[in-house]
C-alpha cells in the first residue's frame, strides 16, 4: 500500500541490505564473479544471480568481462558502473584551492589547483572556478556532480553556521557559507575542518587504519589536531575541539584575543602554539644557522646538518612532546599520528625524538606514528567523505 512504512526484516529491506553489501564488496574488491560474490556475501547462487540482475537493471552494476582460467565456460565478471555518481573534493589553504573530481569507485578523473588572488585569500568564487576546471577535465558537466566536500582551516560553528578559528581566511566568514558554496558549485556541500579530514584519510587507508581512538596532530604553517573517539571526530560545542593553536604551553607566550583575535599569524597559528608553527620553526632553525623559506624546508635542512640540525630537531621534538602530553593526558588515545608538511619532513628522526620526549610526560603511552597517506591528506579525506555520502544515497535500493 502506498505510504506504508517498511519495517525491518521485510523482504524489501533484506534485499536492500544484500544489495548494499554486494555493492560495497564490488567497490572494495573490484569486479567479481557471481560465484565469488555469493561466497563473500553468503548468498546462494540463485539469490546472487537475482541480486546482480536487480543491480544491473538499476544501472549500478554491469558485466565487465570474464574471469580467466578454469575448465568450462568462462565466468562473467561484474563491476560497479563508475558513472553511477560523481563527487568533488576541495582543499583550501592560504595559497589556493585544489579540487578533485572522482567517480563512484573513487577513481580521480580531473584535478585542478587555483591559486589565491594576490590581494587576499581564496574565496567562494575561486572554489567554483577550481571545480569548473576539474569537472571540465573529467569530461563532465556541472549537473553531473552529486556531492561536494570542502576542507579548510577552522570549523563551522554548529549553532551559527559561521566559520570560526580561521581569521586568516577573511573572505570565508559568513553565516551563509554552506549555502553560498552549494549555490556556486551546484551541488550539496559539506564544509569540514581540514585536520579532521586528514584524520579521515589516515583511518581509511593510512597510519590509523582500523583504530577507533586516536589523535592526529597537524604540524605545518599552522597547527591543529583531530581527536577521533569511537571512530568519530570530537567537534565540541562551538566546533573548536582540537584547536591546539590556542593551548597554553609552558615557556611559550600566551595567545589572547579569542578566535577572532588579531594576535594570530597569517598562517593562523596562535602565539602559544606558534611554538610549533611555521614562523617559529623557521626562527628556531635560523637561530642555529639554517635558513629556509618554509618550516618543512627548515626541518629538511636540519636533517642534513649534523650538530646544529640535531639541536633544531631536539628543540622542536621537545616542544611537540610537551603539547602532546597535555592532549594525551586528557584523551588517552590508542595512537597519535604526526601529519602536516613539517612533521612529514622530519620523518622518523623527528618522530623518534618526539616519542622519547613524550615518555614520562604523560602516564598514558600511545603509539606514535607518522602519516601514511599517499598524496595530500586533506584532499584525500575530503574525497573519502564525499564518496561515503554519495554511496549512502546511490547504493540505497530500498
Amino acid at each position: 500500500m502506498a505510504g506504508t512504512a517498511v519495517t525491518p526484516g521485510t523482504p524489501r529491506v533484506l534485499r536492500a541490505m544484500n544489495d548494499r553489501t554486494a555493492l560495497e564488496l564490488l567497490v572494495t574488491h573490484g569486479p567479481l564473479t557471481r560465484t565469488r560474490l555469493g561466497e563473500l556475501t553468503g548468498l546462494s547462487k540463485p539469490t546472487a544471480s537475482q541480486l546482480l540482475a536487480r543491480l544491473e537493471a538499476a544501472g549500478l552494476v554491469r558485466a565487465t568481462g570474464t574471469a580467466p582460467g578454469g575448465p568450462g565456460p568462462a565466468a562473467r565478471l561484474y563491476g560497479i558502473v563508475p558513472a553511477a555518481a560523481h563527487v568533488v573534493a576541495l582543499a583550501v589553504d592560504q595559497e589556493g584551492i585544489t579540487a578533485a573530481v572522482a567517480d563512484i569507485t573513487g577513481r580521480v578523473l580531473g584535478e585542478r589547483r587555483v591559486p589565491a588572488p594576490a590581494d587576499g585569500p581564496p574565496t567562494v568564487c575561486r572554489a567554483a572556478a577550481s571545480v569548473r576546471e576539474a569537472v571540465a577535465e573529467a569530461g563532465l558537466g556541472p549537473g553531473d556532480i552529486h556531492r561536494a566536500v570542502i576542507g579548510m582551516p577552522g570549523a563551522l560553528d554548529p549553532r551559527t553556521g559561521e566559520l570560526r578559528y580561521a581569521p586568516h581566511l577573511s573572505g570565508w566568514q559568513s553565516a551563509t557559507l554552506r549555502a553560498d558554496l552549494a549555490g556556486a558549485l551546484g551541488t550539496p556541500v559539506v564544509v569540514e575542518n581540514d585536520v579532521n579530514l586528514a584524520a579521515v584519510a589516515e583511518r581509511q587507508g593510512g597510519a590509523a587504519r582500523d583504530v577507533e581512538d586516536f589523535v592526529l596532530v597537524w604540524v605545518d604553517d599552522g597547527v591543529g589536531a583531530a581527536v577521533v573517539l569511537g571512530g568519530r571526530p570530537l567537534r565540541g560545542f562551538t566546533g573548536g575541539a582540537g584547536e591546539i593553536g590556542y593551548m597554553p604551553l609552558p615557556g611559550a607566550p600566551l595567545a589572547r584575543g579569542g578566535p577572532r583575535g588579531r594576535r594570530r599569524t597569517r598562517q593562523g597559528a596562535a602565539a602559544s602554539s606558534g611554538w610549533w608553527a611555521g614562523a617559529a620553526v623557521r626562527e628556531l632553525a635560523r637561530a642555529h644557522g639554517i635558513e629556509a623559506p618554509t618550516a618543512a624546508e627548515a626541518v629538511a635542512g636540519a636533517l642534513r646538518t649534523p650538530g646544529a640540525g640535531d639541536r633544531v630537531l631536539d628543540e622542536l621534538a621537545g616542544r611537540l612532546a610537551t603539547g602532546l602530553a597535555a592532549v594525551v593526558s586528557v584523551v588517552d588515545p590508542e595512537l597519535v599520528v604526526l601529519s602536516g608538511r613539517t612533521a612529514r619532513a622530519g620523518g622518523e628522526r623527528l618522530r623518534e625524538r618526539v616519542a622519547a620526549g613524550l615518555t614520562g610526560l604523560a602516564l598514558p603511552a600511545p603509539r606514535l606514528r607518522l602519516s601514511a597517506v599517499d598524496g595530500p591528506p586533506v584532499l584525500a579525506g575530503a574525497l573519502c567523505t564525499a564518496l561515503a555520502a554519495a554511496r549512502d544515497a546511490v547504493f540505497d535500493t530500498a
